[in-house]
């Protein structure tokens, strides 16, 4: 690990052969923390690159524990975190309305790196146990609409960083890649990111994949559509900038999508909206997502056609049915 460091601090870059080895590597316990911490701080301090980006994901990949749920069409929403607004889970509550749209989950998800709510410590709070058991994950689905894999139980390179990211508790790479590693390789994914750049290297990506996908991206620097002003959005057709307006909705204050200070807070403001008593501006923003990720499947429907259904789902109930459904499993 010194020398790839030496090299990395001279500016050299991975090669996409080089960063899957050295993720293996790393998956295998080989170096210590601090050349851990090391070696995560150097790509907080330049872009990474598609080549390095992709050998980590192949890496990861090739290791993760796989599971196959192609006899579901499955979307992911999910987004790297990391980018410091400690909004409430928002990916997570989209995840659970588009279930109660009737249309199948596999939401990818990970605890709180750097903000005070990760999916999984919101899902382990309301009494859901992690498995990555393939016949029960396939349970959850029939039964709830959603699973939930719990990134470390498959993903043995995560579960390996997983004590120096939190020591770091800043986005490092692995925000970067949570995203695109979902093991059970979903047909949608609607995927979030904390920069711009980020944003187009999964698009970059993914052209060559036979998903249909959205990658997003707020203007003023959320990982998921804030409504907080215009955000960009990727598709295998293009890139778009896109306003609330445009979507028929309000501009909110970001005051207005705050998590709060502890998981607790989290859970609360959480169990609020899922029962339909969110406020105006919590709504908006998790129907607006919704109806994004009903579009990634099916894109012949209108956003507003797309944005009633996900209502119906939320304030209907349909959305916590799918919740109590896949935590009394």
């Amino acid at each position: 690990m010194k020398q790839i460091l030496n090299n990395l601090y001279q500016h050299k870059r991975l090669t996409r052969t080089e960063a899957k080895a050295i993720l293996i590597d790393i998956a295998q316990e080989k170096y210590n923390d601090a050349h851990l911490a090391s070696f995560m701080t150097v790509f907080m301090m330049r872009p990474i690159t598609a080549d390095e980006l992709g050998g980590f994901r192949d890496a990861l990949k090739e290791l993760c524990v796989k599971i196959d749920l192609s006899e579901f069409n499955t979307i992911d929403i999910v987004g790297t975190g990391g980018d410091g607004k400690d909004t409430f889970n928002i990916s997570t509550m989209t995840s659970f309305i588009v279930a109660g749209t009737g249309q199948k989950v596999a939401k990818h998800g990970n605890y709180s790196v750097s903000s005070k709510s990760g999916s999984s410590d919101m899902l382990q709070y309301f009494g859901y146990e992690f498995t990555n058991n393939e016949n029960e994950l396939k349970r959850h689905l029939e039964k709830a609409n959603i699973c939930f894999l719990h990134a470390p139980f498959f993903h043995p390179a995560m579960k390996a960083v997983g004590p120096t990211r939190k020591a770091l508790a800043l986005k490092t790479f692995f925000n970067m890649l949570g995203p695109l590693v979902n093991p059970s390789s979903p047909q949608n994914q609607l995927l979030g990111t904390f920069n711009l750049e980020i944003a187009r290297l999964y698009n970059y990506i993914l052209q060559d994949e036979h998903t249909n996908y959205g990658v997003v991206h707020a203007i003023d620097g959320y990982d998921e559509i804030s409504l907080t002003g215009g955000f960009k959005l990727f598709t295998r057709s293009g890139e778009k900038l896109i306003y609330p307006e445009d979507l028929g909705q309000e501009t909110i204050e970001q005051s207005a999508i705050y998590g709060g200070n502890s998981v607790e807070e989290a859970a609360e403001i959480f169990k609020n909206i899922i029962e339909g008593k969110g406020t105006e501006a919590q709504n908006s923003v998790v129907l607006t997502n919704a109806a994004i990720a009903l579009q990634i499947v099916d894109d012949s429907r209108s956003f507003e056609n797309c944005f009633e259904t996900a209502k119906d789902s939320l304030l209907g109930g349909k959305a916590k049915e799918c919740l109590t459904k896949l935590v009394t499993n």
